[in-house]
């Protein structure tokens, strides 16, 4: 046995493997039996676990109340997983990862994953996602340990999140998000100690004749985050893919140096830059759909939805670092609806907060079995935040008041219904040229007589037999079925208001914004 210590913990295993090449990773990832090669030159790897598990994970502390929303366990049960996983390991090689979470100083983050060597695909991609380690210790930590149950839990299952010694421990599953999560979810609360927030959103700097402009679009995995930022306007650049820090001021700042994208309906039409590095030979992809020549068919879903891919950003070839982008002027939210919300409306500074609080979207198989499908409130779109809810709303106004930032709402599902004859899907290509209008302004609004928010009267590029996209209430209007219509708008209306005042410590100001 071997030690290694990492903050609070000493840990020991048969071998521990330090920052192996990302060739050697490679060739470990090769050796494990659900691991298969595919016809790009990549390595798909098929694991028992294909989205997170929420119901699984526990933030550890002996004082419930300071993490209000959340599942929490206390120290003392927190000490059984501990000496589990910790003897787990004595018999196991594990591959230890170092590198850094951002790379602006301000929110720069030492990180380590210790994961074992039987799973080596998740060191792989963590890998790529990192930053360049530096010396030093690490402040976060993620122990993995995916062939280990955790009996009594569910699915015998348990993530255990330690913030007050930074280490994220994960029993019984391979799913990589897991990991990476892991680390991520500790640096939110880095981020937020630091005076930022912390969000589950994606980053693009547009240029224009106005100058660049940066737009940062937050939205649950699978609302469309990761092809809106990659989609072009005007030859922009995506920044970040996944998460970012937005700091007073609007200055954002990125986490990560690669990416983690959903691969299910990938295409080069839509898509090319991420297409053509997910089906490069850098590329580790997980749970991706085979054909029997080898080849990945992103549209098969017989396996799941939620397949995956990690690259670093370079092999996207185009992107721009994030200290080299001005502080942002747009910020849009993703709503992944069906029913009575538009294609794109303008908020108020009060609508933006309710509505960043809000989160509302569909969810999709990213959050498992149990969201996929199911109308979801994740405040702030954000299931990651490790502290009580009602400080991101307040942030979040916080850091409006201190930088003049336009804010949107955009649906990226359907107008009226998800299915049927009578639904209407926003396209990719709609929510293009909505971003493209964001981005290039001279767009004149109207306000709505329902919500309240401004609706374009008109979007470039949106034709005008698609310009119901844009009025929902004239939609139903062409069906004859504005009493359901109206329905909808007393229903959310309604729903909003309570889902609100449900956070005891949020700003009274945001509660008007519905």
């Amino acid at each position: 046995m071997v030690a290694l210590s990492t903050r609070a913990y000493e840990l020991q295993a048969q071998a521990f493997i330090e920052n192996p090449s990302q060739k050697d990773l490679r060739r470990f990832t090769e050796e494990m039996p659900n691991a298969v090669p595919t016809s790009c030159g990549n390595i798909d790897v098929f694991t028992r676990v294909d989205a997170r598990s929420a119901g699984s994970t526990y933030i550890v502390t002996d004082d419930p109340e300071a993490y209000r929303g959340h599942q929490t366990m206390s120290r003392r049960r927190y000490q059984s997983i501990v000496r589990i996983q910790d003897e787990y390991m004595r018999g196991t090689d594990m591959l230890v990862i170092d590198g850094h979470i951002a790379n602006a100083p301000q929110v720069q983050t030492a990180a380590r994953l210790i994961v074992e060597k039987r799973s080596a695909n998740i060191a792989g991609m963590q890998r790529f996602l990192y930053f360049e380690r530096r010396p030093g210790d690490p402040k976060l930590s993620v122990v993995h340990t995916p062939n280990l149950a955790a009996p009594g839990y569910p699915d015998e299952r348990c993530i255990t999140v330690d913030l007050e010694n930074g280490m994220t421990r994960v029993l019984n599953s391979d799913y990589f998000g897991e990991s990476k999560k892991g680390g991520l979810r500790m640096w939110n609360k880095v981020v937020y100690d630091t005076g930022g927030l912390p969000m589950h959103a994606g980053c693009k700097v547009v240029p224009t004749t106005k100058g660049p402009r940066t737009i940062v679009i937050i939205g649950l995995s699978g609302t469309g985050k990761t092809t809106s930022t990659f989609q072009r306007q005007n030859g922009s650049k995506p920044v970040q893919d996944d998460f970012i820090a937005l700091m007073p001021g609007g200055i954002v700042h990125g986490s990560e140096n690669g990416c983690f994208a959903k691969t299910f309906a990938l295409s080069p039409a839509n898509e090319p830059e991420i297409y053509g590095a997910v089906t490069s030979p850098i590329a580790y992809l997980e749970n991706v759909f085979l054909n029997e020549d080898g080849g990945p068919d992103f549209f098969n879903e017989s396996f799941t939805q939620n397949g995956r891919a990690v690259f670093p950003l370079e092999a996207l070839g185009r992107y721009e670092d994030a200290r080299n982008i001005p502080p942002v002027s747009a910020i849009v939210i993703l709503n992944r609806a069906r029913s009575v919300v538009p294609a794109l409306a303008r908020l108020s500074q009060q609508q933006a907060a309710a509505y960043f609080m809000l989160g509302e979207t569909q969810g999709t198989s990213a959050g498992g079995k149990d969201e996929a499908g199911k109308a979801l409130r994740v405040p702030g779109t954000n299931p990651f935040f490790p502290l009580p809810n009602d400080l991101q709303g307040n942030r979040f106004l916080e850091i409006l008041r201190s930088h003049p930032i336009d804010v949107y709402l955009m649906n990226t599902g359907w107008i009226v219904d998800d299915h049927g004859p009578a639904s209407k899907k926003i396209t990719v290509a709609h929510s293009s040229a909505c971003l493209q209008a964001i981005a290039e302004g001279g767009v004149d609004w109207d306000e709505d007589r329902d919500f309240g928010y401004l609706l374009p009267s008109h979007v470039p590029d949106i034709e005008p037999t698609d310009e119901d996209l844009l009025h929902p209430r004239q939609r139903f209007a062409g069906l004859g079925r504005l009493a359901e219509y109206d329905a909808w708008v007393q229903k959310l209306k309604s729903e909003r208001r309570a889902c609100l005042q449900a956070f005891p410590d949020l700003d009274p100001y945001i509660l008007g914004g519905v």
